[in-house]
């Protein structure tokens, strides 16, 4: 029966030690999703100390506490936040950076029906920290439709 237990963990082990790496991609969307949880979850610390320390909102005008004290405020009036992100387009901006670009929709309220919601384009830049990927910069601005409606689909 040990023999057993001992041979299956050695193949798991083997298994998980022969695992492909995770591309870029993968990476930065996995960090991605993570903040995207930990941000519906309210988990303010640990949703923060995916941010870098030199991070910059919105072209350079928000620092790390600014963006800090503007997440509070939305967990503060939104009793459930809710992002659904679209598409991640992920580039290589050289060694240990990179950059990706999503439309989102966000939507918050006190209830289990959201009041109020927005989709917006965001763009945003990374920064490998060992083995960590950091938000080090964001930029998002609403997504304005026009007469045609929601883009893909037709108005009738």
């Amino acid at each position: 029966m040990i023999r057993k237990v001992f041979i299956v963990c050695l193949v798991a082990s083997l298994q998980v030690s022969c695992g492909e790496e995770p591309t870029l991609e993968q990476q930065i969307i996995g960090t991605i999703n993570e903040m995207e949880g930990l941000a519906e979850e309210g988990k303010r610390r640990p949703f923060m100390a995916m941010v870098a320390a030199d991070f910059s909102g919105q072209s350079g005008i928000m620092t790390k506490d600014e963006f800090q004290r503007f997440m509070i405020l939305q967990w503060s009036v939104n009793q459930r936040l809710h992002f659904q992100l679209g598409p991640i387009h992920v580039y290589s901006a050289g060694p240990g950076t990179a950059t990706a670009e999503f439309l989102g929709l966000i939507t918050g309220g006190r209830g289990l029906i959201p009041e109020r919601g927005q989709f917006y384009e965001f763009h945003t830049s990374w920064l490998q920290d060992d083995d960590e990927w950091l938000l080090l910069s964001a930029s998002w601005v609403p997504v304005r439709f026009d007469e045609k409606g929601f883009p893909g689909f037709e108005n009738h």
